[in-house]
């Protein structure tokens, strides 16, 4: 005797019998519960959504960012607005200092590539420009140190010259003493 066919399935209902009562579920009342229930995900997801976005950018992405480009945003609206630092005094006059032409080679190129830099330190205070005059070959050789460190793909990424300044910056400040430099530009920058 044959194995009877899977149970599960179900006959077919015969040619003649009424439609009605071959599909009974088909006349069946749809499920009671639609209105403002079934609307409820997609205002929340509305709603949710941007603020989820909002703070992600604002807490999240913005100060990642500022803090991968040097940028500080900690400084009050008046400080920054004037471009003063903290530590200048209310008259003292502020001196640029150029620093010529800086001169290495870009790391991880076995010297075919280098790297030409000129510096303009600003600064304050009375004897500024004798401390740079002073400690020229020491703040040359932090700076050349620091410049021969970078590699090729790391002058190319956003931002690099910021995070070169700052790295410049810091280093200055630890020779001449923490204030002093308040700014580094680069009149000349030059990858060759």
């Amino acid at each position: 005797m044959p194995a009877p066919a899977n149970r599960s399935e179900t006959a077919p209902a015969p040619e003649d019998a009424p439609a009605s009562e071959a599909a009974p579920a088909a006349n069946a009342a749809p499920a009671a519960g639609g209105g403002a229930k079934a609307w409820l995900p997609l205002i929340v997801m509305t709603v949710l959504m941007p603020a989820l976005a909002y703070a992600m950018t604002a807490f999240v992405m913005v100060p990642k960012l500022q803090k991968g480009l040097g940028v500080s945003s900690s400084a009050p609206a008046g400080e920054a607005a004037s471009g003063k630092s903290k530590k200048e005094a209310p008259g003292a006059k502020t001196e640029s200092i150029p620093v010529n032409k800086l001169l290495v080679n870009v790391a991880g190129t076995m010297g075919a590539r280098y790297l030409l830099v000129s510096l303009s330190v600003v600064g304050s205070g009375a004897d500024f420009k004798a401390q740079m005059d002073a400690h020229d070959a020491q703040l040359r050789d932090m700076a050349q140190s620091a410049l021969a460190t970078k590699t090729l793909a790391d002058l190319e990424k956003p931002g690099a010259r910021n995070m070169i300044r700052n790295e410049l910056l810091s280093g200055f400040n630890n020779i001449l003493g923490d204030g002093t430099v308040q700014e580094i530009y680069f009149p000349e920058f030059a990858i060759q």
